[in-house]
């Protein structure tokens, strides 16, 4: 295995591998030189995980921090009419897809020696850091919004992390998380480059699935978008490996009250500057301004992908309606479901085409949702 370095994403800049850092010295977001893809003969079939493809990762960890995370069900089904097959990240060791992120990242910290580290997190990204951390050893520091969802905060808390809890917008917990990143490790889920290297199994994973080969399209519910930049990744290596013959189209879905990454896509990177963002049920997608929002956008572009809003009552219709069909998920990833219909209704993908929906995390990250509205609307 020929190992990587890291490189700023804007200026080309490059850095050691091991060289403890989560942003560039112009702070800018890193990620690595070229890696290349795997074959199926690369694949470690011993591993019931996303090690399986470790041989994919720019170096070779030989201690991973594993709870098991990956090898997800991939469920046929027709949704409302359409086609479809659900990828069921909730299956996951702490119910969202955010484990496989959490695993690779703290698998490589904990190499690096780290003792503690701080992140930044509305729910699900800090319960999967907070959990490979106590798996690691590491001593954890969740910074969370005090509306954050009590179910997310318990579980959060189950892990011996420490909770602190901040008044405001999103915005002011990453203020916060990075004030305290003076003094402790930032291992955000957002700017870690090692983070995505565990979304990138996603990629790898449904290739794996569909008989090595690549689906026609992938919806994706996104607010900060490692998974869509994780399977962009695996599909271009194994693009390039000469392991599929074309890359998937990606399509993000974002709920309308906090739709930066479709408002851009649609209207230009100007269309920031009047958006306005009010609350969401789809809370694990409220970002207002993705780290790396033009690298997305790019992503959309050479994919022939595309963006997607929807409405909170669209939101709210379809985690009940899924529910009754058997998948009890968590509103933000309802969205993605929402997006099946639509990108069907104006034959942005085709009724004989294989698309894949990605259901990030389970209903029971949202039991007060479910408790407020099953009885009213079911």
């Amino acid at each position: 295995m020929k190992e990587a370095f890291l490189v700023d994403e804007k200026s080309g800049k490059k850095y050691d591998l091991w060289e403890p850092r989560w942003c560039s010295e112009e702070k800018s977001p890193l990620s690595f030189s070229k890696t290349d893809g795997i074959t199926p003969q690369s694949i470690k079939n011993s591993a019931r995980s996303i090690w399986r493809y470790e041989r994919a990762f720019p170096c070779r960890i030989p201690n991973p921090v594993s709870l098991g995370e990956g090898c997800t069900p991939l469920v046929p089904f027709r949704y409302r009419g359409t086609k479809a097959l659900f990828k069921l990240e909730w299956f996951s060791p702490t119910g969202s897809f955010k484990d496989r992120g959490a695993s690779v990242m703290m698998s490589f910290l904990k190499q690096q020696d780290i003792q503690e580290v701080v992140e930044d997190s509305s729910g699900n990204g800090g319960a999967a850091i907070a959990a490979y951390g106590a798996a690691a050893g590491i001593s954890v520091n969740i910074v969370a919004p005090s509306n954050a969802s009590p179910p997310k905060i318990a579980q959060i808390k189950s892990y011996g992390a420490k909770i602190h809890l901040i008044p405001g917008t999103r915005e002011n917990t990453e203020q916060a998380a990075l004030e305290m990143a003076k003094n402790i490790f930032y291992a955000s889920h957002n700017w870690h480059p090692f983070f995505l290297q565990g979304t990138k199994t996603l990629g790898y994973e449904l290739w794996e699935d569909l008989g090595f080969n690549a689906p026609d399209n992938i919806i994706i519910p996104t607010g900060a978008g490692s998974n869509v930049l994780g399977c962009y990744m695996a599909f271009m290596e194994l693009l390039e490996a000469k392991q599929i013959l074309k890359l998937p189209k990606i399509f993000v879905v974002q709920p309308k009250n906090c739709c930066p990454i479709v408002a851009c896509w649609r209207d230009g990177m100007g269309a920031l500057e009047s958006l306005t963002f009010t609350k969401t049920i789809a809370e694990g997608t409220a970002i207002k301004k993705p780290i790396r929002l033009t690298k997305i956008l790019d992503i959309l572009k050479k994919t022939n992908g595309g963006g997607l809003a929807v409405t909170e009552d669209e939101i709210l219709k379809a985690t009940l309606d899924l529910s009754k069909n058997g998948f009890f998920v968590e509103p933000t990833c309802a969205s993605a479901a929402v997006g099946l219909g639509k990108l069907r209704a104006k034959n942005l993908i085709g009724s004989d085409e294989t698309t894949v929906v990605v259901l990030t995390g389970s209903g029971l990250k949202s039991s007060d949702f479910f408790t407020k509205n099953v009885e009213l609307k079911l």
